[in-house]
């Protein structure tokens, strides 16, 4: 697909990760709809850098686990950009959700938005999509969908039903629209991250170090364009997922 402008939907588009992969396709020329739920300040300020690049914007604050709200950011972006040609589904709330639990509060939270939210987003962006006969889906997993993170049981959970959700859609929406999904490794540290943490973490890579968030953003990019990958998974993780092996064997 030449991404020239076209126009791309970012959920969670507005900082961290979100917004290097807004930024990279705005360098693309492609407008770009940023969604955000609260993050109002960091949503105006990628929106002027990506303005900044001589591309539309449109910054939309919308909880994507309301469907309402869902359609209504989809229309605000048809009606002005006329569709939506690239779906990032990069929304994840990383809360701690350990089991056995009695408070479901939290479980609901990372479920409704990463599971609910990820296929009311693809769902009603795909039939845009299907009218124009052409369109490409990126959803941003991690390791954890391949394998559990103690303490992380809805995240786990809700990576991994994200991940098969972009193979499904890659089977029922073809051939018009392609379906891929990415799994960074340690690219940027949580707030909460000790410099020990930060340091461990670099150390269970087979290259030993941090990537970056534009490392996942050239890798959006990359699947945006190639017309002949979908249903398919790329690691952007420098080997994380090997690294236990560095030492030992069995």
């Amino acid at each position: 697909m030449d991404l020239k402008g076209k126009t791309a939907l970012i959920t969670g588009g507005a900082h961290r990760v979100g917004k290097a992969i807004t930024l990279a396709l705005a360098k693309e020329g492609m407008n770009v709809v940023i969604n955000y739920r609260s993050s109002d300040r960091q949503a105006v300020e990628t929106a002027r850098e990506a303005a900044a690049l001589g591309v539309g914007t449109l910054a939309i604050q919308a909880d994507i686990s309301n469907l309402d709200q869902v359609e209504q950011m989809v229309r605000q972006a048809k009606e002005k950009f006329g569709g939506v040609d690239v779906f990032v589904n990069s929304a994840s709330p990383f809360i701690k959700t350990p089991l056995p639990t009695n408070d479901y509060t939290q479980w609901h939270s990372v479920i409704n938005t990463m599971i609910n939210g990820s296929f009311y987003c693809a769902n009603t962006v795909a039939k845009l999509m299907l009218e124009r006969g052409e369109g490409a889906m990126v959803f941003i997993v991690d390791l954890s969908a391949l394998e559990p993170w103690p303490n992380f049981a809805a995240h786990s959970v809700s990576k991994a039903a994200m991940l098969a959700l972009s193979r499904q859609l890659a089977l029922e929406l073809a051939p018009a629209v392609r379906v891929n999904a990415i799994a960074p490794g340690p690219v940027l540290p949580p707030s909460d991250y000790s410099e020990q943490k930060i340091k461990r973490t670099a150390q269970k890579t087979l290259l030993n170090r941090w990537g970056t968030a534009d490392d996942v953003a050239q890798t959006v990019v990359f699947l945006a364009k190639s017309d002949y990958i979908t249903g398919d998974l790329i690691a952007v993780d420098g080997g994380e997922r090997f690294g236990h092996r560095k030492r030992e064997e069995g």
